[in-house]
């Protein structure tokens, strides 16, 4: 049987619904600057690590405080990526 050049509707219809199982590690990250680079920053790193990214979930902010100043924005994240078959 030819293969086809082309996908046709039947292929793209059991590629939607192949299985996929992703997992979801927790990281935490941080920036003297604010919560959105610190969110940034735990991403560009997740990514440079991690294969198959689909989405991150902020799970907690907090601040670190000296002297009575903010020193560090930090931010514990959930990375969901999906798993290779």
């Amino acid at each position: 049987m030819r293969k086809q050049p082309w996908p046709t509707a039947v292929t793209y219809l059991e590629e939607m619904f192949m299985e996929r199982v992703a997992r979801v590690s927790e990281i935490i990250a941080a920036s003297p600057i604010n919560f959105e680079d610190a969110i940034k920053a735990g991403f560009e790193r997740a990514n440079r690590t991690l294969r198959g990214v689909t989405g991150m979930r902020v799970l907690e902010q907090r601040v670190a405080v000296d002297h009575g100043e903010i020193t560090e924005y930090r931010v514990r994240m959930e990375v969901i990526f999906v798993l290779e078959t």
